[in-house]
């Protein structure tokens, strides 16, 4: 063992004549466990929570779409599916059309944004229609009244269930021999979905794409635009530019992070402050180990004199406090991972801390702990610590061994 680890253990765990020395020590290490406990456990949260919006974000949209900026270009619009789909990393595809209309029945009337989408097709691209509370998508086809799936919020402010009929009234309106009046037809509810978010739960609804012509008086083959699943959530970017440009002129592509980039980017930012705030209770325990470094160099002031008179250089005593406050920052990281991995697996496993499903989108503490926040948050606990080990040290070693012994 190296002579000044040697003598940064014996000083560190030694109890003699210097119990409040070791008190000190051991908040120094607790404050620091603390702090980095609290940052692995909110950032797992705080991950958790961004997880499950995204997901629901997407599940309810695509990860991708296909607009072109001349509508009459979809008018082979199965072609254009078919190509999308042989795009590398591209999983799925399908045709939507997108429009608001109002939707009116016995409890009320509701502007809602209607989707005409392929029965067939669209489960395999949005996962929503997979799970449904009641009802299937298959249900949209049906031989006496077209179906309808609308949002379980929509379907609790208009009173509606299963088989309830409703009106769809098109602001487009057609031509008759009074002028102009709005489109209306009938739809049966055949299903309803709940994502947690409130706007899609309370303003969504999905058609057939026959039913969504017929109410806005659209040609026949007409569609929106097209849209797409892909393998990598995070490299839908570069798919949906390949996809781009096999299409080429007049087709675009977004992608899901284009489309979703000011919220995501506003969470981001949201953590990097929460990250600096929590790290402020890392660096209350990083001032704990400069206190106990500088009274550990007075009350050692004889000791270090002896050592520099036997050969000690200023360099080797400079490494014992270093050792010292840098071991008991690696103590606090370790005791703080096993604090907030072990807090963040019982969170994730019994699910004790539970949300009202009616203010949240779920109903229980989310956490999701990456390998990256954990290093991330361990580098910074332990950088802070050595940070704090350098003023005290640097004072140890610029001590005058005559002067320090002159009084003994």
């Amino acid at each position: 063992m190296r002579f000044e680890l040697f003598v940064a253990l014996r000083y560190l765990f030694s109890r003699r004549k210097q119990t409040f020395i070791h008190i000190i020590s051991v908040m120094s290490i607790l404050g620091v466990a603390l702090g980095v406990g609290a940052l692995v456990v909110v950032l797992g949260v705080y991950n958790g929570l961004t997880t499950d919006m995204r997901d629901k974000i997407l599940g309810a949209n695509a990860h991708a779409i296909v607009m072109a900026y001349v509508p009459s270009a979809f008018e082979h619009h199965a072609d254009v599916t078919e190509e999308a789909r042989t795009v590398d990393g591209v999983t799925g595809a399908t045709p939507f059309i997108y429009t608001e209309v109002m939707l009116s029945a016995g409890g009320g009337v509701k502007g809602i944004v209607l989707r005409g989408i392929d029965p067939q097709s669209a489960p395999k691209v949005l996962t929503m229609l997979k799970q449904l509370r009641s009802g299937s998508t298959a249900s949209l086809q049906r031989d006496d009244v077209p179906g309808i799936i609308i949002g379980e919020e929509l379907a609790k402010r208009l009173g509606l269930v299963l088989g309830s009929r409703v009106n769809l009234l098109s602001p487009s309106g057609q031509k008759t021999a009074t002028g102009y009046a709005p489109r209306i037809r009938s739809f049966a509810v055949a299903g309803i979905f709940k994502t947690g978010m409130f706007e899609y739960d309370s303003s969504l609804a999905f058609v057939t794409l026959q039913a969504a012509r017929d109410v806005l008086g659209l040609p026949p083959g007409y569609i929106t635009g097209v849209e797409l699943t892909v393998a990598d959530l995070f490299s839908a970017d570069r798919i949906a530019a390949a996809v781009a440009e096999k299409l080429g002129s007049p087709f675009y592509v977004r992608s899901w992070m284009e489309m979703n980039a000011n919220l995501f980017a506003a969470l981001k930012l949201e953590k990097i402050g929460m990250f600096i705030l929590l790290a402020m209770v890392v660096l209350i325990g990083s001032f704990s180990i400069v206190a106990t470094l500088v009274m550990l160099v007075m009350e050692k002031t004889r000791d270090i004199a002896i050592m520099m008179s036997m050969g000690a250089t200023r360099s080797k005593i400079r490494r014992i406090f270093i050792l010292q406050g840098s071991i008991i920052g690696v103590i606090g990281t370790l005791l703080g991972y096993a604090l907030g991995l072990g807090l963040g697996w019982l969170l994730k496993r019994y699910q004790f801390i539970k949300l009202p499903e009616n203010v949240y989108t779920l109903d229980h503490l989310p956490i999701s702990i990456t390998l990256s926040d954990v290093l991330i948050v361990g580098a910074s606990a332990l950088l802070l610590c050595f940070m704090a080990t350098l003023y005290p040290a640097r004072q140890a070693a610029r001590l005058q061994p005559a002067e320090a012994l002159r009084y003994e």
